[in-house]
């Protein structure tokens, strides 16, 4: 594979820092950013001695215009291209009544996902568009939640439903510029370094559910970021088969 160039956003923890180093191990340039510079430092040690020279910490704050539109001029005039955006940030916030949430945590929620997601692939659309040869991709995070929500996370869900409406609207009108726009909804992945949450049931009780190994999500990533131009994974869901979703509600 010649030396292709991605952005993956959140990768300084969890599923971005995992997938990161999945597409180090695949050849990737990978510029990793988050709001922190330690952390996507971090990553970048993690990973193999021959990758490690490919993975480029750029810390940003992907809910600043000005900020987006600086990192992705960077990658372009650095790299010279660019080729797949994972669209992985998000803030969270605990279960909390639909009447009880703070206009403030309902923008921080938005912002780090919707407006974060809207924002990054905006800057992406302007590189890949006008490079030789045209084309990209773009990967969003999507969740469950946007099909099937659990209850007291209204800034969460409306945030991965405008996720999910990005992506079809990405896919369409990134055709006429040879770019592609899927998006992967994933269920409970096992904690990396603390024990897994109870998390909250349609009856509104809690309950740990089951967990898979975030190597499955990092696996279909790397699937989906590998296909040619031209061809699209537009919507996969990876869950633990035994996690209650299917029904849930």
């Amino acid at each position: 594979m010649a030396e292709r160039t991605a952005v993956v956003t959140g990768a300084g923890s969890g599923i971005g820092r995992a997938c990161a180093l999945g597409l180090l191990a695949d050849g990737w340039t990978v510029v990793l950013t988050g709001r922190r510079e330690e952390p996507l430092r971090e990553t970048a040690r993690l990973a193999r001695d021959a990758d490690r020279r490919r993975a480029v910490p750029e810390p940003a704050d992907i809910t600043d215009p000005a900020v987006v539109d600086d990192l992705f001029a960077r990658v372009a005039d650095r790299f010279g291209r660019l080729d797949l955006l994972f669209n992985n940030a998000a803030d969270t916030m605990p279960y909390t009544p639909t009447e009880e949430v703070s206009a403030e945590d309902w923008h921080r929620v938005m912002d780090s996902i919707a407006t974060g997601t809207f924002l990054c692939s905006r800057a992406a659309f302007r590189v890949m568009k006008d490079q030789s040869p045209r084309g990209g991709r773009i990967i969003n995070n999507g969740a469950p939640s946007a099909q099937a929500p659990r209850p007291d996370s209204i800034a969460f869900t409306a945030a991965k439903h405008a996720v999910a409406g990005m992506t079809r609207s990405l896919s369409l009108d990134g055709r006429r510029y040879d770019i592609s726009c899927g998006q992967i909804d994933i269920g409970n992945v096992t904690p990396a370094d603390r024990p897994q949450p109870a998390v909250r049931q349609a009856d509104g009780s809690l309950r740990v559910e089951p967990t898979m190994d975030v190597r499955h999500v990092v696996d279909m990533v790397r699937a989906m970021a590998a296909l040619p131009v031209g061809v699209n994974v537009q919507s996969v869901l990876v869950i633990p088969s035994a996690m209650p979703y299917v029904g849930r509600g």
